[in-house]
């Protein structure tokens, strides 16, 4: 991985940042399924970041969440175009691009901007993470029972089983609060920046969490499974916190 990925990754992000902030108020939307919409702005920046990937980078897979793909090696990008597209289509500012890169299934370097908030998370593996150029680092919350961690829930939570609501409620039992903000990408670089002391998820995609997986990481932080055992990328089920509290957070979600 070179220096010029990251720079790649990060011009490709804020273009597309300034074209979600051109429909932001006047996107048309759609919906995927119960709770799950898309708007015209999604389709449209994921069309340029992968149209920019794929023209910058031949050899690499290109993933991204609307459907786009693009055949390669190891190297394979994992695009949100637009992460929190139900609070983008409801005027909430809390949404943003993702873009991670993968070797091996190993996230190895993450681009999170989220336009309307100014807020640029960068990280690549073995240099640190940073938000808007100055270094990041998790909290140093060192009991559960201190913490404000984060969680989301599933669109299909009505039907499937293990829907959250049982870890949700007995986590917050145990912590100081639970926010719900409904964009994994953010919740990932908010528990690397200490806004979170630690977050957790299920049912996600891989373009949901490439680019933080990498981000949180860099920042000092624990990403597992709900086992506590390493990430499966294409089926992501995240733990995310801070060194000292990251076992006591995984005791909590299994004490059921």
């Amino acid at each position: 991985m070179a220096d010029s990925d990251l720079a790649l990754a990060l011009d490709v992000a804020r273009e597309a940042g300034e074209l979600l902030m051109s429909y932001y108020g006047k996107a048309e939307i759609s919906s995927k399924g119960e709770f799950n919409l898309v708007t015209d702005a999604d389709r449209a920046s994921e069309d340029l970041i992968v149209k920019r990937l794929s023209a910058a980078r031949p050899g690499d897979a290109v993933v991204a969440e609307e459907g786009a793909f693009v055949a390669g090696g190891a190297r394979r990008w994992y695009v949100d175009p637009l992460d929190g597209t139900n609070n983008y289509a409801h005027n909430f500012w809390a949404f943003a691009v993702s873009i991670g890169l993968a070797v091996d299934g190993e996230p190895v370097l993450g681009v999170v901007h989220a336009p309307a908030l100014k807020q640029t998370f960068v990280a690549a593996k073995g240099g640190g993470a940073t938000l808007n150029g100055a270094p990041i680092a998790v909290s140093r919350t060192a009991r559960l029972a201190d913490a404000l961690v984060a969680t989301g829930f599933p669109y299909a939570r009505r039907t499937l089983a293990n829907n959250n609501l049982a870890e949700h409620n007995r986590v917050l039992m145990a912590v100081q609060g639970v926010r719900r903000v409904g964009v994994a990408s953010l919740d990932l670089c908010w528990t690397a920046a200490g806004r979170w002391d630690g977050y957790w998820e299920m049912h996600l995609s891989p373009w949901d969490v490439a680019a933080g997986i990498a981000i949180c990481r860099e920042a000092g932080g624990l990403v597992t499974d709900l086992a506590g055992g390493p990430v499966d990328l294409e089926h992501p089920l995240i733990v995310a916190a801070n060194p000292a509290i990251h076992g006591q957070l995984l005791a909590a979600l299994r004490a059921g």
